[in-house]
């Protein structure tokens, strides 16, 4: 059997007994190279400082005497941790070599995909694709918000529960949330697909569906906002802006006697949660006051 597949099967602790054998007979430098090998796609930004290799090997131990045989659901727990804590991901590994990566919230992460197209997740954001056909079929699955810099290859398509995006090569934002789908094309042309409702967006256009609305804009920027630390909303609902602040601080916000639908223009920074909840309270006259240290209550200045 091919080494990949043996890690690959012990990785989803589904080895049979012979199979067992043959994984206890490979070295720890073949197995460091299948881990650093693996590793390679993601790439940890600002946000994330991921352990260098010696730290993370100091996590486990690859034990090949004694009670090898009685612990290869250990071991993949060990190494599923020591990944999720040095990375700021999950790792789940489906059949077909699908993989699914997850950020938490406060958390950002640049993955390099197989074609070298480069996905940039916001906080509490998700990706599913397969890894195996990537280079016959360039499709994955969003759920959240990412940032796209596409290789020129066979047609790249983001599907999301709110719509399809369809590229070639170019540079795009995918933001979908429950009740919002918004779609801003940086370079090149994108073909965004949602309900009944189909346009071609070229470099500067924004195409938004907020519960069922469409709207379409333009912008100037060159990247999105939150890449450098920065949400900012044009006539969202306040809503939608609490949802973004509670991932970006991993918080709880309660709002009272206040209309969440109302529309909200302005930004707020991702360091200062002080400063945050001043820039979108303030507009709306609002204030907010905390309850414990991750629970926030906003509401109107007379109540």
């Amino acid at each position: 059997m091919d080494k990949e597949d043996l890690i690959r099967k012990w990785l989803n602790n589904d080895l049979s007994e012979a199979e067992k054998d043959m994984f206890t007979a490979l070295d720890d430098a073949q197995l460091n190279h299948y881990i650093i090998h693996s590793a390679q796609r993601f790439k940890a930004d600002e946000f994330f400082k991921v352990e260098d290799f010696s730290e993370f090997k100091a996590h486990y131990k690859v034990r090949r005497q004694g009670s090898t045989r009685k612990s290869f659901s250990n071991y993949f727990l060990k190494i599923a941790s020591v990944l999720i804590i040095s990375l700021g991901i999950y790792f789940t590994f489906f059949s077909g070599d699908s993989e699914k990566i997850i950020t938490l919230e406060n958390q950002k992460l640049t993955i390099e995909l197989p074609d070298h197209t480069i996905v940039e997740l916001n906080a509490g954001s998700e990706i599913v694709y397969d890894a195996s056909d990537w280079s016959k079929v360039r499709t994955l699955n969003l759920k959240g918000e990412a940032f796209f810099e596409v290789s020129k290859g066979k047609p790249f398509r983001v599907t999301t529960d709110n719509g399809i995006v369809s590229v070639v090569g170019t540079k795009f934002n995918v933001n979908q949330r429950e009740h919002f789908f918004e779609v801003k094309c940086y370079e090149g042309a994108v073909r965004v697909e949602s309900d009944s409702i189909t346009r071609v967006l070229h470099a500067g256009d924004v195409f938004k569906m907020i519960n069922g609305s469409f709207s379409q804009e333009r912008i100037s920027a060159s990247k999105p906002s939150w890449i450098d630390g920065m949400s900012t909303f044009v006539s969202v609902p306040f809503e939608e802006v609490l949802s973004e602040l509670e991932r970006q601080y991993h918080i709880e916000i309660t709002l009272t006697d206040t209309d969440s639908n109302r529309l909200f223009t302005g930004a707020f920074e991702h360091d200062n949660l002080e400063n945050a909840l001043t820039a979108i309270t303030e507009p709306l006259n609002l204030i907010y006051e905390f309850r414990s240290s991750n629970e926030v209550v906003i509401h109107g200045k007379n109540n």
